[in-house]
């Protein structure tokens, strides 16, 4: 036996989508319904575990035996539940996912939407949703079902045999994935990053749940206070309901399209007395960010630690963001209060009082808290090591804007030296024209990759007090300053126009262009491959030749995409720094460090006391690999008894 494909139904009391597999196999109840499996290719077996049936000792054996590799679609979910079924904690050495191997290609993370993009012979059955909703969750008690609270394969033995072939299926079509992937195998070096990725799953980061049940309560009782101040001011039934409230300001002379943040944020501009106040509570009942909270306790395991968080190439082809899941790390809010320690113990101590005496807004203190919910077990502490400007270091490096690199190298200050060369004086950060750094910052930031004017307002460039009408001039300034930058963009662009056309391979700063079945890929220096279904060469708004090429667009439906030299570049950029990001964490691994967490190009590690120092781990992460040579790398670090920013 080489290999093993597997598929299973399982049934919790526990919600899958908000607690995550590792909560959900906690469960007293859980326990595996089918298992069905395919060995080497061959027919598919459905093992009725359910009503009696017994796992093949061949088949038990070879879970445990890391020379048979195990398949499945989101293996994540069959191996958690597979662990607590047999009780073995299964090493995912010996597994591998295609969901992940889809997901290198473009292509989406759901079997029955890959199913769909690859028209694949044996689709997902429609059928599935109705036959889990019936099987695999609790029921409610009616008079209709005999007062039961959840439904048994007696209890319809029609669906049940339905279920099975439901079961078949889905390992029949994660099987015909594999067979129409093989031309694109996933190199062993990726693997091995997503068995990094599954062991920080497994070993989870522990959570202060003393603490986040009393921001919970918190926050209860500060919006109870915040709604009852709306109603007095107002006379609503409901001031948090967004049409009573409009009228309401309509009623006091203020018209508004609606109530969302960006609006909210215009009106109080101007706004005085009721009305400001009003909004200003309006903001508060908004807030979202605390119930980051309640998904912790919803995630948080019976040894108080919250797995299965991140997603393996969750960002899609680049793989840049280990993306977030449950409760969302890579989007926390700052931390800015100057006695945070302080703060914390006042709402972990459920100090209210205080804290609504100190503080205007219980909610954003609580939003700013939500990182401290993180903490190193007994005996350990946090070190956190981030990446410097990653992305406009790889950039530089890439593009061979020399001056650039120059100034990392001499850990200058990036953002005051673009602002020098853009304004031909000199800038320092609190010192000679440090007016003009704020620009340099919002030109490094915008411009890179292809950005001109939209990006500049994206970024915030009006809102940090810029006019519109200098907007275009630095822009302009910025790409003067920086020739070889704008170069690559127009020598990537040209690179994969004349590969899609011509079917050849095409190579420009280092980055190879190839055609493939269909597929464009691009080659990065590490050696992994970006890939672009179907491109084609299309015709853009203004009239110019475009690449487009199948892909999931903003809507997360399948469809044609335009590109640009420097959206181009911008993935290069962005998946070349993930490469960096993940070859550190595999020296860090390899060197005995336990890695909990990592938030775009910052990693988390729990150590010991005593054991290590801050500038240790930030020299490893600032090594080069062996294709990155010359690129100016730089981390910095902190200690920290929970989770925050420094």
């Amino acid at each position: 036996m080489k290999s093993i494909s597997i598929d299973i139904e399982t049934f919790s009391s526990i919600p899958l989508a908000k607690a995550g597999v590792y909560k959900y196999a906690e469960a007293e109840d859980f326990e595996i319904l089918l298992f069905g499996y395919s060995v080497d290719g061959g027919d598919v077996q459905v093992v009725d575990l359910a009503n009696g049936e017994e796992f093949p000792k061949e088949i038990l054996a070879a879970l445990t035996d890391e020379t048979v590799t195990k398949w499945a679609f989101n293996a994540m979910f069959e191996r958690v539940c597979l662990s607590r079924q047999i009780g073995i904690q299964l090493s995912p050495n010996s597994w591998r996912c295609s969901m992940i191997w889809a997901a290198t290609l473009g292509l989406p993370l759901s079997l029955k939407d890959v199913g769909a993009v690859l028209r694949l012979d044996r689709q997902k059955l429609e059928e599935g949703k109705d036959l889990i909703r019936y099987f695999c969750v609790p029921c409610k008690a009616t008079k209709s079902n005999g007062g039961r609270t959840r439904n048994l394969s007696p209890d319809a033995p029609e669906r049940w045999e339905l279920f099975k072939t439901y079961n078949k299926r889905d390992v029949e079509t994660e099987m015909e994935i594999q067979a129409r992937l093989k031309k694109f195998p996933v190199p062993e070096s990726e693997w091995e990053n997503y068995v990094i990725d599954q062991e920080i799953n497994d070993r989870g980061i522990l959570v202060d749940t003393t603490f986040v049940a009393q921001a919970i309560r918190c926050d209860e009782r500060s919006k109870a206070v915040c709604l009852e101040r709306a109603r007095n001011l107002t006379g609503l039934a409901n001031p948090n309901s967004p049409l009573q409230l409009m009228d309401w300001l309509r009623g006091k002379g203020v018209s508004a399209e609606s109530l969302a943040k960006n609006e909210v944020t215009k009106i109080l501009k101007t706004a005085v007395g009721d009305v400001r106040e009003v909004l200003e509570l309006r903001q508060r009942l908004a807030k979202t960010s605390v119930k980051k909270y309640m998904a912790m306790q919803a995630v948080t395991g019976a040894d108080q630690r919250a797995r299965g968080v991140f997603q393996f190439y969750g960002a899609n082809r680049t793989g840049r963001c280990f993306a977030g899941r449950l409760i969302q790390l890579q989007n926390l809010p700052q931390n800015h209060l100057t006695q945070l320690k302080e703060v914390r113990a006042l709402v972990k101590n459920g100090d209210f009082d205080l804290l609504d005496m100190l503080y205007d807004s219980t909610s954003d203190v609580l939003s700013q808290l939500i990182r401290t919910s993180f903490v190193p077990r007994p005996g350990c502490r946090f070190v956190v090591a981030d990446y410097s400007a990653i992305e406009a270091r790889v950039l530089a490096w890439l593009a061979g804007e020399r001056w650039v690199l120059d100034v990392f190298q001499k850990n200058g200050d990036i953002y005051c030296e673009t602002a020098s060369r853009m304004f031909h004086c000199k800038v320092e950060k609190h010192g000679e024209n440090a007016e003009l750094r704020q620009k340099g910052k919002q030109a490094v930031l915008s411009c890179g990759y292809g950005g001109s004017v939209g990006a500049l307002v994206a970024m915030g460039a009006v809102e940090s007090g810029m006019k519109e009408e200098e907007l275009q001039p630095l822009v302009d300034l910025w790409r003067a300053s920086n020739p070889h930058i704008v170069q690559f963009w127009w020598d990537v662009d040209r690179a994969v126009k004349t590969c899609v056309k011509r079917r050849v391979e095409v190579e420009t700063h280092g980055i190879r262009c190839a055609y493939k079945s269909g597929v464009l890929f691009i080659r990065l220096p590490s050696g992994r491959e970006l890939a672009y279904v179907k491109p084609r060469i299309g015709e853009n708004r203004f009239g110019g030749e475009s690449v487009t090429y199948e892909g999931l667009g903003m809507t997360k439906k399948w469809e044609r995409i335009e590109t640009f030299g420097g959206k181009l570049v911008e993935n290069i950029t962005q998946a070349t720094a993930r490469d960096l990001l993940v070859f550190a964490m595999k020296q860090l691994r390899n060197r005995g460090f336990d890695i909990v967490m990592h938030v775009h190009d910052e990693i988390v590690l729990e150590v010991p006391h005593g054991v290590s120092s801050v500038e240790e781990i930030c020299s490893i992460m600032a090594e080069n690999p062996p294709w990155a040579k010359g690129l100016p790398l730089k981390a910095d670090g902190y200690e920290c008894e929970y989770y925050r920013k420094d």
